[in-house]
């Protein structure tokens, strides 16, 4: 009686395989495969999208920060400039009377026009800063995009393959495939560029 059951076991797990692979078995685990690999991509697609846009906005928070110390700047070179002003006003009141002119105003004019001239440069050094953060931001966010649309490339795949293995529909995985293999050309082309 074992060798019954032995052989009765046999001939219905040869009937099982026959019929899955009738009714596509050894398609199903193709579709199930690719889906795989296209669902991989996508993970890493996904995560580099991530870390690009976080990436690009701490680039822009460091850029307003540097904008901010520039604007701080050019506030501290406009009261040096309002201060050396004042002084030549002073003096020209003092010239205007026909009086001596004190000693330590031409010297405080010069001393402030001199500290504008260095205020300027670290301005102008913090507004340089600002511009390489923001553009190097602009890339990334560039870069995010492109791995942003990869990865909606590989969600649409992945759909695609879905639908083919409900509906057993060979020409749904195939553009499955083809949709899957532009979601890697664009996540080569982001990763190189």
């Amino acid at each position: 009686m074992p060798e019954d059951s032995e052989i009765g076991i046999e001939k219905l797990d040869e009937a099982i395989h026959d019929a899955l692979d009738r009714e596509g078995g050894g398609f199903l685990k193709r579709i199930a495969l690719t889906t795989a690999v296209l669902a991989a991509f996508a993970a890493v697609a996904a995560l580099r999208a991530g870390s690009t846009v976080n990436e690009a906005l701490m680039l822009k928070t460091e850029s307003t920060q540097l904008q901010a110390q520039a604007s701080d700047q050019w506030t501290y070179y406009q009261a040096k400039g309002v201060k050396a002003a004042v002084q030549e006003a002073t003096r020209a009141t003092w010239e205007a009377a026909g009086k001596a002119v004190p000693q330590k105003l031409p010297e405080q004019i010069k001393r402030y026009a001199e500290e504008q001239v260095e205020i300027k440069k670290a301005a102008e050094a913090k507004e340089k800063e600002r511009d390489e953060k923001s553009a190097e931001a602009e890339v990334l966010l560039h870069q995010h995009h492109r791995f942003a649309n990869t990865v909606a490339l590989f969600q649409v795949s992945i759909a695609l393959g879905a639908l083919a293995a409900l509906t057993r529909n060979r020409s749904l995985w195939w553009g499955s495939m083809f949709l899957g293999l532009s979601g890697i050309a664009l996540s080569v082309m982001a990763f190189l560029g």
